[in-house]
């Protein structure tokens, strides 16, 4: 039996269990590695059809965003 194990998977469990902590219990330097583990995340997913559908929903919720804002 072989156990594969998607990295984006494994980097999205890592990025909520580091959320899950207080926010008070976090030094600088965790923050810039949950910054980084991320940035990482959002690489590696962005390709992909999920990527790619919360890419169009984000840019129609920006672009809804702006038109509310004009007269």
């Amino acid at each position: 039996m072989v156990l594969t194990i998607d990295v984006a998977v494994l980097l999205a469990v890592v990025i909520l269990l580091r959320l899950r902590r207080r926010t008070q219990a976090r030094s600088r330097s965790d923050e810039k590695l949950t910054v980084a583990v991320v940035l990482v995340f959002g690489i590696l997913i962005a390709p992909t059809a999920f990527g790619q559908g919360v890419l169009d929903v984000v840019g129609q919720l920006a672009q809804g965003v702006t038109r509310s804002g004009t007269p």
